[in-house]
């Protein structure tokens, strides 16, 4: 644990030096032969974007995602049953994030740092790479129920690599191959440190309307388990310089460990989840 904890916090100490010091322009053109605008919003649906927030601006997020669908009244289609995220990200520098968040899923606490490595460029490299990293505290565990619970139990890590390309004015795609650690786990057979690939896309409609998708291919699931590889799709909206994000998903979680690891919805019968995010710059 000590190894990983070591690693988030010198991961953006690595990044300052890949920083070009180039302001991000947001805008489908292609500007001092770096691509822009491979996506609009901070992530895809689940999985985190490519975009990062630009230079001392300070971005607040609200993440909303009701239960599901399939109770119909029963809970008003999942509204009965909503968990929220509060998101609070501020760009040190336009190449360089660091966001502190609190989910009322299972009541966590989150910290992120992320990174951008390299950037797409025009007759030069062909991907974008940024990293991401985080760490999480779950204060919903109990010691009623877990009389031997420790503070460390509590925690748990991410770290991604995304890797997107922008291959045309209409198209991104992303691929993230994800490592992430809870150092409690429901199911005695799961290994608490837990492999993933992410892939998402971005499909251009209108001027102000794109299709979103992305899928997370959970790499060491244990056979038991009853949890499920998240899928989401969604549509942005551009309003004003602003994006709203409007999704479905079979995870009700939002934080990496929770969509990959704990995702409960099963598309095929109709157990998914409504969500939308809404964001401010200041």
């Amino acid at each position: 644990m000590k190894k990983l904890l070591f690693m988030f916090l010198c991961a953006p100490l690595l990044a300052i030096a890949q920083d070009d010091l180039l302001g991000e322009i947001d805008t489908d053109t292609i500007d001092n032969q770096y691509a822009s605008a491979a996506f609009k919003g901070l992530k895809i649906v689940n999985f985190e974007s490519t975009k990062l927030v630009a230079k001392k601006e300070f971005t607040f997020i609200v993440s909303h995602r009701f239960g599901s669908i399939e109770n119909g009244f029963e809970s008003f289609f999942g509204l009965d049953d909503a968990v929220t995220r509060l998101n609070f990200i501020y760009g040190y520098s336009d190449a360089i994030n660091f966001g502190i968040s609190r989910s009322s899923f299972q009541k966590i606490y989150e910290a992120s740092a992320k990174y951008r490595l390299l950037r797409q460029q025009e007759n030069g490299f062909p991907f974008t790479v940024v990293g991401f990293n985080s760490i999480l505290v779950n204060t919903a565990l109990e010691e009623v129920n877990l009389p031997k619970l420790e503070f460390k139990d509590r925690l748990g890590y991410t770290a991604q690599v995304l890797i997107s390309r922008k291959v045309n004015t209409n198209l991104s795609l992303e691929l993230a191959p994800t490592f992430f650690h809870d150092n409690y786990v429901q199911l005695n057979n799961q290994d608490n440190s837990q492999f993933a690939l992410g892939a998402g896309m971005r499909y251009k409609l209108t001027k102000r309307w794109s299709f979103n998708a992305d899928y997370g291919w959970h790499l060491n699931r244990a056979d038991n388990s009853p949890f499920r590889n998240p899928l989401s799709i969604g549509m942005d909206l551009e309003t004003g310089g602003h994006v709203f994000q409007m999704h479905f998903s079979n995870s009700q979680a939002m934080n990496t460990n929770g969509f990959l690891g704990q995702a409960t919805g099963d598309w095929s019968d109709g157990n998914i989840y409504f969500g939308f995010n809404l964001s401010r710059v200041f």
